[in-house]
C-alpha cells in the first residue's frame, strides 16, 4: 500500500507517506517563542505514532513576524534548545522532522510592535497598523530567515519549509493585490522570496531539504495563479525539493471547500515542474489518500484535522489495511 511505502526527498529518506502538516498551536508560555511541554508531547506523539514527516508549525523568524505572540520562534538563540528536544524526540521513533519558517506581515496580530507589509494595504483588522516595508526591513527580514535557518540546524532539523502561503509577508510581496511597489520589489514580485532562498542556501547544509508551502491560487480575481507558480518554480527547481501545496489565505474570500479539493493544485504543480508534492486540503481517509497517491496527484499527504482529532491515525490505519510492523511495539497489546 503505497501510503506506508517510504520515499526519498532529497537525501532524507521518509519511512511512509504521512505528513503531519504545520499547524499553529498558540501555546507559547511567555511570549517568547520558546517550545514548552505541549509542543514536546504534541509532536513526539505523533512521531510515536508513526507519521513520517512532521513539519513544526509557523515559526517566526522575527518577533514581529510572528502571526500571534503565542507562536514558536528561531529569532533568538533561546529558543534552540526547547526545538532541540522536540527534534530528537521526533527523531528517536523514526520519523522526519521539519520546520516551518515565517513572517506574518500585515496578518501579524502580534501587540505593540510594528507591522510590516509589501505595500499599505491592511487585512481586514482595524486593530492593527500596517506600513510598507522599507528595504531597510526588507533586508532585516531576509537576514532574520538567514540567522533562523542557522539556528533550524544547530536544533537539528532534518528540512526547512519556507512558508510562502496563506497571505503572510512573502505571499503579500508575491501577490500583485497586496504589492502595489513601484521599486525592484514591486516589478520583481518574487524577488523577496528570491533572496530569502538564497540567503537560506548560504547556510543551510546541502545534504538537507529545503521547500515551498505556496497558495496556488488567492482564489480572487486578478490574484495570483497557478500558472505564475509553475513558472517561477520552473525557473528555480533546483533551489526546492519538493512543494507542499495549498491555497488561498490571502484575503477573506468564500471558498468551496470539500475533502482533497486542493488536490488538483498539487497535481497541476507536479505534472508541470517535476517537483515532488504535498497533498493538502480536507483529506479525511486512507481512501482518499491512497487515491491521491496512485493518481500521482502527490508525493506525500497531509493529514492535518485527522491528526488533531486522532493522534494515533497511522497506527489506526495500518490496522485497518491490515498493514504488518507499523504499530509502535509499546502499543501492540492494544492493536492486536
Amino acid at each position: 500500500m503505497k501510503l506506508f511505502e517510504a520515499a526519498k526527498i532529497k537525501n532524507m529518506e521518509v519511512k511512509n507517506r504521512f505528513v503531519m502538516p504545520p499547524m499553529c498551536m498558540y501555546q507559547v508560555d511567555k511570549q517568547d517563542g520558546i517550545a514548552n511541554s505541549f509542543h514536546k508531547a504534541h509532536y513526539i506523539s505523533r512521531a510515536i505514532s508513526q507519521v513520517g514527516l512532521v513539519i513544526v508549525e509557523s515559526t517566526g523568524v522575527l518577533d514581529n513576524g510572528r502571526i500571534t505572540d503565542y507562536d514558536l520562534g528561531l529569532w533568538d538563540d533561546r529558543q534552540i534548545d526547547g526545538l532541540k528536544e522536540i527534534v530528537g524526540g521526533v527523531k528517536r521513533e523514526g520519523s522526519k522532522i521539519a520546520v516551518q519558517l515565517n513572517h506574518a506581515g500585515r496578518k501579524s496580530e502580534t501587540k505593540d510592535l510594528r507591522h510590516i507589509g509589501p505595500s499599505k494595504i491592511s487585512f481586514n483588522n482595524d486593530e492593527y497598523t500596517y506600513e510598507e516595508a522599507s528595504i531597510d526591513e526588507i533586508n532585516e527580514v531576509i537576514d532574520a530567515f538567514k540567522s533562523a535557518a542557522i539556528r533550524a540546524d544547530q536544533a537539528g532539523f532534518d528540512a526547512i519549509e519556507i512558508h510562502a502561503a496563506h497571505g503572510y509577508l512573502i505571499n503579500q510581496f508575491i501577490s500583485p493585490l497586496s504589492n502595489q511597489r513601484k521599486d525592484e520589489y514591486g516589478k520583481d514580485r518574487f524577488l523577496l522570496l528570491k533572496k530569502i532562498v538564497e540567503a537560506i542556501q548560504d547556510v543551510w547544509p546541502k545534504d538537507k531539504a529545503l521547500w515551498l508551502r505556496i497558495s496556488a491560487t488567492d482564489y480572487i480575481e486578478g490574484g495570483i495563479e497557478v500558472a505564475d507558480w509553475i513558472n517561477f518554480l520552473n525557473e528555480n527547481k533546483d533551489s526546492f525539493d519538493l512543494v507542499s501545496v495549498s491555497a488561498g489565505g490571502l484575503a477573506n474570500t468564500k471558498i468551496n471547500a470539500y475533502p482533497g479539493y486542493m488536490l488538483d493544485f498539487a497535481r497541476q504543480i507536479k505534472e508541470a515542474t517535476g517537483l515532488m508534492t504535498i497533498g493538502v486540503g480536507l483529506i479525511t481517509s486512507s481512501d482518499m489518500a491512497t487515491y491521491a497517491l496512485e493518481n500521482d496527484d502527490c508525493d506525500f499527504v497531509a493529514f492535518g484535522r485527522e491528526l488533531l482529532r486522532n493522534p494515533n491515525l497511522v497506527m489506526d490505519i495500518a490496522k485497518e489495511r491490515k498493514v504488518e510492523g507499523i504499530v509502535h511495539q509499546a502499543y501492540n497489546r492494544a492493536y492486536r
